[in-house]
C-alpha cells in the first residue's frame, strides 16, 4: 500500500535555467544570474567527471538516464500520484521499490523539485526535497548509484544540500539543522546519510570562493 504524504505549501520564486558550455548552468532569478548550486560543488571536480564521460560514453548515458528516471518517480510517488509499475522501466522500478521503504520515513513535504536561491551565497537552484525525515526538517537529496559510496566520494552532495538548507532559512526563516542523502544502488543496499550543515560550510565556502576566483567574480 503507497503512503499518502502530507504537503505544507509555499510560495516559490521562479527562475529561469540558462545553459553555458563553459560555465556551467546558471539561473535567472529577479534579473540577477546566480550559477548553479550543482555547478559550483562540482567545480573542482569537473574534469574528472568530463574525461569519465567522454571515455564512459555509454554507461555515461545510461546512469544519467536511469537518474532521470529515478527522480521521476521518486517524485511522482511523494506528491501522491499513482505508479504503474508496468510503464516503468524494471532497472528503475527495482530502484524504486528497495527504496520505498525509506521514502516512507518522508512526510510533511514542504518542497519538492522546488526553485531556491540566495542572495548572500549568490547561488540558485532546485531542491529534491525538503520534509521531516523521521520527524526532522531536512533537506533531502535522492541519488541512484551503480555500487556503495563512501563518504570521501560524496562530500559534494554535503556541501550542495548544506547550501539548500542556507537558502531555505534564508527565503523562508526556518532553520534546517539536518541533510539527508538517500543513495538507491544497483547491488541492491539504499545508504541514507544524515548529517548537520553546520559541519559544511566552511566547505560549501571553500567551493564558493574558487569557483569565483576561476571566473574572475
Amino acid at each position: 500500500m503507497n503512503k499518502q504524504f502530507t504537503h505544507i505549501p509555499h510560495t516559490f520564486a521562479s527562475i529561469e535555467s540558462v545553459e553555458d558550455e563553459i560555465n556551467g548552468r546558471r539561473y535567472l532569478c529577479e534579473g540577477v544570474h546566480y550559477p548553479s548550486v550543482t555547478t559550483v560543488t562540482g567545480w573542482e571536480k569537473r574534469i574528472f567527471f568530463a574525461q569519465w564521460r567522454k571515455n564512459n560514453q555509454a554507461e555515461s548515458k545510461r546512469v544519467i538516464k536511469r537518474g532521470t528516471n529515478l527522480h521521476s518517480i521518486i517524485e511522482r510517488y511523494l506528491l501522491n500520484q499513482d505508479l504503474k509499475s508496468k510503464e516503468i522501466m524494471p532497472d528503475v522500478l527495482d530502484l524504486f521499490l528497495q527504496t520505498k521503504p525509506i521514502l516512507d520515513q518522508i512526510d510533511n513535504i514542504h518542497a519538492i523539485e522546488a526553485p531556491l536561491f540566495s542572495k548572500n551565497l549568490k547561488l540558485a537552484g532546485r531542491i529534491d526535497c525538503i520534509a521531516e525525515f523521521n520527524g526532522k526538517l531536512s533537506v533531502i537529496d535522492f541519488k541512484g548509484s551503480t555500487r556503495l559510496k563512501t563518504e570521501e566520494h560524496i562530500e559534494n552532495y554535503f556541501t550542495q544540500t548544506t547550501a539548500y538548507a542556507i537558502m531555505w532559512q534564508e527565503l523562508f526563516g526556518i532553520p534546517i539543522t539536518n541533510i539527508c542523502i538517500i543513495i538507491t544502488c544497483e547491488t541492491g543496499e539504499v545508504q541514507v546519510f544524515e548529517r548537520n550543515p553546520v559541519n559544511y560550510v566552511r566547505k560549501l565556502k571553500k567551493a564558493i570562493d574558487t569557483f569565483r576566483k576561476d571566473h574572475h567574480e
